[in-house]
């Protein structure tokens, strides 16, 4: 076999396509070159593997390692290599609620697939994790059964016809006059209340999960050390039942008033003056109930305890690698992460570890403490979303990857790709294309650890939500993986196993009662569009973006059931940024253009964009414009017009971002850069409860709730 022949078998063997069609429609193939460093990320290399090799042996198990179903499908594939057509098939399903199935047949009553591959038929079981057991002769196998509901779950408002409208915030960015230099816990509950009364029915957040706490410089939330848990930054220390009772940690702060302020009035988060405030305090108030000082010590404990039970041995590996993440970050050569450390400490279950584990509990302690109290407060606030009659409350967010240096990616290093990292092809927004730098998940091993990695990060992060978007989404379908020492524009699709994982999101879905919106921004392929519509997961529509072919902005009634509408994004120019071209500037000043034809192409675009946008504002009766006139000016009134226009779409959600409520220019975050730009660190210009009370303000929200109920909104 040649080896080209070899590396076009193992590229289909281990999923790697063979090209795609850019975001302008052209076909563009992937260099054998790029494939062939895929391969050897995988730890497969093309040169070094014969025929023999690639050949799959004849011996495979019956059962997968792992069968996800549907209720309605309701069976199972079974490979028999060889056997009677009398052969006799015992099974049975141990359902997760102690319920013993009985199944048998005859092999020739199999349904046969593709060679030896047979479909073994169940009965309707109930949604859930499962066990199979197979009994064939003198063999016995086993693997896990999943059934999955047919769709992801949908609130009764939703299902009705009602449309919601709520805010999407990026919670360090709130100011107030008490947190502690960066939006917390306590900033989002009392929101709440306030933007209910307006008739806010979701509050969407940027993700919160875990970062490193012992580099709290390293800030992207689409980078995060741990997806399952939270970051201890967002942690309100008043609102700690122990904090009223420590005179010690009131006098830690009364002592830090002047750095207080400093923080509070910085038009930038400074995470590491943040970080080092609340965890002196933390440590302080950990100190003190570890040794019973709090009159409900005991019943704290017990709450503690059984979230530490709850959460098993991942919480305690994320506690052990923050701790020891803390221990070497004293050095400056380890203070990077776990790949920074020394060698004998890489391994979770080394020596080394455990030693270190047994001599510092407490310190591991500490960590899990954090997390308890940060899954204390967020539950709270959702039920206080509740309460307040939010059909919704929070609106989570999952980030597509992790920080190779970080916790999950130490714990489960089998699963992640060193040689490789994540991105994303040229588009509009990067035409030099994206590499995001954190590692794929190997597709093959994730399927061998039965997708539990996947399931859990789904559990932890709908636990305290009412709706969930998954990153790039298509990353359940197929991911840019960009070889390591190779550009971005070099990168190769690899596939997921995509039904199976879409069967296990319905699944956390119901269970969960959690809404989902997938991301699909960018280059969607067709299957992923489809698996969106069969399950039910709701799109991601963005004003800028829904346009017909002919280049004009799809009209309101043209948007989907089952989405959410906003009119621009946290990767996105705030509103007057964009209609202005602020935005072009900045990106000409950070040099993010190839040449000055692209810019001068983009620019025409824009203004393009601006005249389509009048049209579709006036077609809707939203703005009095006609061609022959000059474009208007930005105004706040500008920008109302186009939520509105978002508003009467068809969509069932639709967000605000309160940059635009304020008229901000600043971007959260320029994708395709770092240091250039400060991303995810400058705040609001205002305190956004202050700000909702502004008349003109609340004007637009009155009016949006009477655009989601289909009224005209200018009456």
């Amino acid at each position: 076999m040649s080896h080209d022949s070899v590396l076009v078998t193992l590229a289909v063997q281990y999923g790697l396509e063979t090209g795609y069609h850019d975001y302008r429609g052209e076909y563009r193939k992937f260099s054998d070159d790029a494939r062939a460093a895929v391969l050897q990320a995988m730890g497969v290399d093309p040169t070094q593997v014969n025929t023999n090799e690639i050949v799959k042996s004849s011996t495979l198990s019956m059962l997968p390692a792992v069968h996800v179903c549907t209720q309605e499908e309701s069976c199972c594939e079974l490979r028999l290599d060889s056997f009677s057509r009398d052969e006799l098939i015992k099974a049975t399903v141990n359902t997760e609620n102690g319920q013993v199935i009985h199944i048998e047949c005859l092999a020739h009553e199999l349904v046969q697939i593709i060679d030896t591959l047979f479909r073994l038929p169940l009965p309707r079981l109930p949604i859930g994790y499962h066990q199979l057991n197979i009994t064939v002769g003198t063999n016995s196998e086993s693997c896990v059964l999943i059934i999955a509901p047919q769709q992801c779950y949908e609130p009764t408002v939703i299902h009705q016809g009602h449309k919601l409208w709520g805010l999407s915030l990026q919670l360090y960015t709130l100011r107030s006059g008490y947190n502690w230099g960066m939006g917390d816990f306590a900033d989002l509950q009392a929101l709440i209340p306030q933007a209910a009364q307006q008739g806010c029915h979701l509050i969407g957040l940027n993700p919160l999960h875990a970062l490193r706490p012992a580099d709290p410089a390293h800030i992207s939330p689409y980078s995060p050390s741990h997806r399952d848990y939270l970051n201890v930054l967002y942690i309100s220390v008043p609102d700690i039942p122990e904090y009223s009772q420590s005179a010690q940690a009131h006098k830690f702060v009364a002592q830090s008033q002047e750095m207080l302020k400093e923080l509070r009035s910085a038009q930038c988060v400074d995470y590491v003056r943040v970080a080092n405030l609340k965890l002196g305090v933390l440590r302080i108030l950990f100190d003190e109930w570890q040794r019973n000082e709090f009159a409900n010590a005991a019943e704290r404990t017990s709450a503690f305890n059984k979230y530490v039970e709850l959460q098993g041995r991942a919480l305690y590996l994320h506690a052990l690698y923050d701790a020891l993440d803390n221990h070497f970050s004293a050095d400056q050569n380890h203070r990077y992460g776990w790949r920074s450390w020394p060698v004998e400490f890489h391994s979770p279950s080394g020596t080394a570890v455990q030693q270190f584990a047994h001599q510092h509990a407490n310190k591991v302690k500490f960590y899990m403490y954090l997390q308890w109290l940060a899954a204390e407060q967020l539950a709270a606030i959702q039920h206080l979303a509740r309460r307040h009659g939010m059909s919704i409350g929070l609106y989570g967010d999952v980030a597509v990857g992790v920080d190779p240096n970080g916790s999950e990616a130490w714990s489960n290093q089998q699963l992640y790709i060193v040689g490789a990292s994540v991105g994303a092809p040229p588009d509009p927004l990067a035409l030099k294309g994206q590499d995001w730098g954190i590692p794929p998940q190997h597709p093959c091993e994730l399927t061998r650890q039965g997708y539990q990695p996947f399931i859990h990060m789904l559990r932890a992060n709908m636990r305290s939500v009412g709706a969930l978007r998954i990153d790039h989404v298509m990353t359940l379908c197929r991911l840019w993986w960009v070889p390591r020492g190779m550009e971005a524009t070099e990168g190769v699709y690899v596939r997921y196993p995509l039904d199976d994982l879409m069967k296990l999101v319905a699944l956390e879905s119901v269970r969960n009662h959690c809404l989902v919106i997938g991301e699909d921004l960018g280059t969607v392929p067709d299957a992923m569009r489809h698996a969106m519509q069969h399950f039910a997961v709701y799109h991601y529509k963005v004003l800028f973006f829904e346009k017909n072919f002919d280049g004009h902005f799809k009209a309101p009634h043209d948007y989907p059931r089952h989405a959410l509408a906003v009119v621009t994004t946290h990767d996105l120019p705030p509103f007057k940024s964009w209609w202005q071209g602020d935005d072009i500037a900045l990106r000409t000043r950070l040099h993010m253009y190839p040449d000055e034809s692209t810019q001068e192409q983009v620019m025409h675009e824009r203004q393009t964009d601006r005249r389509l946008l009048m049209m579709a504002l006036s077609r809707s009766g939203l703005w009095h414009w006609h061609e022959y006139q000059p474009l208007p000016e930005y105004s706040f009134a500008l920008m109302r017009a186009a939520y509105l226009y978002a508003g009467l779409s068809q969509s069932a959600l639709l967000v605000i971002q309160p940059e635009d409520l304020m008229e901000m220019i600043d971007p959260v975050n320029v994708p395709g850069t770092s240091t250039q730009h400060a991303n995810w660190q400058r705040k609001l210009n205002s305190d956004l409860s202050s700000w909702l009370q502004q008349v003109e303000v609340q004007e637009m929200l009155s009016a949006m709730s009477k655009a989601r109920r289909g009224e005209n909104p200018n009456d």
